[in-house]
């Protein structure tokens, strides 16, 4: 079988170490697929989702802010900023992430560091987009 071995870790924990059939990641030039013998490859990503597809064709979705992915001879190692399950998100602290952003990049204050809060604006958003919820 065509099998990949994939490695996630974040600063707080190993999220997944298996073999799988792809993994999708939103790249910061565009989301790439990684598949069986791949080229190998050295890159960062971007804020979104990253998608597994396992041995038995089962999709996982985590929620990502980025980080950077290595793709070596069939093996991947994803060094990602953090990554969640839809389980995992706290949605009511992602509402308030939202509110607070907007709220602070409306205000419009030169008090206010404008590229921290778009980010955290951008995070917030992936996470309700990623758990469907309506903001």
């Amino acid at each position: 079988m065509k099998e990949i071995n994939l490695e996630i870790i974040t600063p707080s924990k190993q999220t997944f170490n298996g073999k799988v059939k792809s993994v999708t990641v939103p790249g910061t030039a565009g989301s790439f697929q990684v598949l069986f013998n791949h080229a190998p490859l050295l890159s960062t990503f971007e804020i979104g989702k990253v998608k597994i597809e396992d041995l038995e064709g089962k999709e996982i979705e985590f929620a990502t802010s980025g980080g950077t992915v290595e793709v070596t001879e069939n093996k991947i190692l994803i060094l990602a900023d953090s990554l969640e399950t839809k389980e995992e998100v706290d949605v009511q602290r992602a509402l308030k992430s939202y509110e607070r952003a907007k709220e602070r990049l409306a205000a419009r204050s030169k008090d206010v560091d404008t590229f921290r809060v778009e980010s955290a604006l951008a995070r917030a958003i992936n996470r309700l987009k990623f758990t469907n919820t309506a903001f």
